[in-house]
């Protein structure tokens, strides 16, 4: 189970090293649950990203649902914190939450290199793309 995104800030405010938080990252992308085989589709498929990263949206009641899955597990651990940030909010909510603020409180960007963080910020485009499409749908 993931943590909710509280428990995320204050495991990062905990790690003071950097190695310990990339393996706290790593663990956090395989708490992921597994994606389905037909989910692994193009149109799930991350563009713009070094690995191979799936992103999958899907409206639940009164909110989204979302999984994901990478072959890098470091950037699996990368969409988890983005679950973690994201899960469970309308499609309203996603398209306004200010991950680019969490990033930089977690000082995400500062430790990626710039293939990560240009994958990074493809996995949120995508993201708030499919809420948009998912909103329009309402």
């Amino acid at each position: 189970m993931l943590p909710t995104l509280d428990e995320l800030k204050e495991a990062f405010a905990f790690l003071d090293d950097w190695e310990d938080r990339y393996r706290y990252i790593m663990d956090l992308g395989a708490k992921l649950q597994p994606l389905d085989a037909e989910d692994r589709i193009d149109a799930n498929l991350v563009h713009g990203c070094q690995s191979t990263v799936w992103v999958v949206l899907k409206r639940t009641r009164d909110a989204v649902d979302m999984t994901a899955d990478s072959d890098s597990q470091l950037v699996k651990g990368l969409a988890a914190i983005v679950i973690c940030a994201l899960q469970g909010r309308t499609p309203k909510a996603i398209i306004d939450f200010d991950l680019d603020a969490l990033f930089a409180e977690l000082r995400l960007h500062e430790h990626l290199s710039p293939t990560r963080s240009n994958g990074l910020h493809g996995m949120v485009r995508q993201v708030r793309s499919r809420a948009a499409a998912i909103e329009a749908n309402c």
